[in-house]
């Protein structure tokens, strides 16, 4: 089972993730993501397929971020992408073994957002049926 406690989701390390996680579950989490590194901008392929799918402009609400610049949380879910992930303390953690889409064509880009949306769906249906 779940602790849902404060409902705060971290998902490592893109910074596309979190957006879709406040588009699909903010009823139910909170969503964040940060990284072991920061990186001057977004990811252009991801900031322009994320206003073409969900009408959502990355640019106005994101920034890369640190670890250390998010409140604690509950949850972590890593994206796999062969990378090590750092330490983030929490009570509940899953690795969705996701490959990082960067540098590849648009349909590789679409298959992961997919991948991504599905996996929140689900992280949401799991806390909203889990929940103590």
């Amino acid at each position: 089972m779940i602790e849902h406690g404060n409902g705060k989701l971290t998902l490592i390390p893109w910074r596309y993730e979190d957006t879709l996680g406040r588009h699909l579950a903010s009823d139910t989490f909170e969503s964040y993501s940060a990284g072991a590194e920061t990186k001057p901008q977004i990811n252009q392929d991801a900031v322009r397929l994320m206003k073409e799918i969900y009408n959502i402009d990355m640019e106005k609400t994101q920034y890369s971020k640190l670890i250390d610049d998010i409140p604690t949380v509950d949850i972590a879910i890593t994206m796999g992408c062969n990378v090590v992930c750092p330490i983030l303390p929490c009570k509940y953690r899953e690795d969705w073994g996701i490959d990082d889409p960067t540098g590849m064509g648009d349909e590789e880009f679409k298959k992961v957002i997919s991948l991504i949306e599905n996996g929140i769906i689900e992280l949401k249906n799991k806390l909203k049926t889990n929940v103590k």
